[in-house]
């Protein structure tokens, strides 16, 4: 057991991978030398050399071509992409090479490539450099895309994410990276795709996954104090998703509200909505709600607090649900 920062619990989920696997290379802008402009790959390039640890010019395109190449040859590729807002023009080959592979030859090929992705906002950056495009990777059948919240969840859910023989997209929560967690390497890891109640509550069933699991679980506590109970679900995994999981709390509570930084339009939050509509109708107490970006460009980092979900607006969002 250590206490470590979910950066530095994704490092070390990086080195056990590559010690275990003589086929887990890395690749990525600046992630060698520099360690990354997070530091997340910080000192394997110096523990394992550059042909394990390579850094790319500035072209994901020909990041994610190259890594499918290695992956079709045994290799297990891990991708960095440096920013969200970067991994736009890779996304031809993420969707068309990386996704379909699996169906194109029948079952017989898979393409066992991790993309890690900085993602969401709150760090004051430039235009694309906060986005969220989960719902633009889950949409696409083929692709596993999966958050962790936590420094515990980041570790494993890393070693997962690399063993599997399907590509994932493995969103990291940049404005979490210098959270501190307990991180146990020995301890069973939770299913990959599997949600989690990290909160147990009566009255409301809150959701969230990534960055918004820690904004979530502060306006649980806030509620608390004013006397209301919320179970706090970290989803976890974004494709597919553990509508089992969602189904079990709701039945409970009667009530949900989901959370995210991605824009509500067509979001995450919406198939949520849809779905938990269809399968607790009859036990639902009020309707989803949704609470997360609005329909626009990434604003200026000095208007970024009145774009990222609150506590103000998940509690607003609360107390509309309780009000039926």
């Amino acid at each position: 057991m250590a206490t470590l920062t979910l950066a530095k619990a994704i490092n070390a989920s990086l080195r056990k991978a590559m010690e275990d696997d003589p086929k887990v290379v890395l690749m990525g802008e600046d992630i060698g030398k520099l360690g990354g402009v997070f530091r997340v790959t910080d000192g394997l390039q110096k523990d394992f050399g550059e042909h394990r640890v390579k850094d790319t010019p500035l072209a994901e395109s020909g990041i994610l071509g190259t890594a499918t190449g290695l992956a079709l040859r045994g290799y297990r590729p891990v991708v960095e992409i440096q920013f969200d807002g970067f991994v736009f023009p890779a996304y031809n080959q993420i969707v068309t090479q990386l996704a379909k592979m699996r169906a194109r030859s029948g079952g017989r090929t898979g393409l066992p490539v991790v993309v890690r992705i900085p993602f969401g906002g709150g760090i004051g950056a430039v235009e694309h450099h906060s986005e969220s495009p989960e719902a633009l990777f889950a949409h696409v059948a083929g692709l596993r895309v999966v958050s962790p919240s936590n420094a515990d969840d980041a570790y494993a859910m890393l070693q997962e994410a690399i063993a599997v023989d399907d590509p994932v997209i493995y969103l990291e929560p940049k404005r979490r990276y210098y959270d501190k967690g307990e991180v146990d390497p020995a301890a069973a890891p939770h299913p990959l795709h599997s949600a989690r109640v990290v909160r147990p509550g009566s009255d409301a069933t809150v959701l969230g996954y990534g960055p918004t699991v820690r904004t979530v679980l502060e306006a649980a506590a806030v509620a608390d104090e004013e006397g209301t109970s919320l179970e706090v679900v970290d989803l976890r995994s974004v494709s597919p998703i553990d509508f089992d999981a969602i189904e079990t709390s709701v039945r409970r509570t009667g009530r949900l509200v989901v959370v995210h930084e991605a824009p509500v339009f067509f979001g995450t939050g919406a198939e949520i909505a849809a779905r938990i509509t269809e399968r607790c109708f009859h036990q639902l107490e009020a309707p989803v709600l949704r609470v997360g970006g609005f329909h626009m460009p990434y604003p200026p980092a000095r208007a970024e607090h009145a774009y990222l979900p609150d506590l103000d607006r998940i509690l607003d969002a609360v107390e509309r649900v309780l009000a039926y």
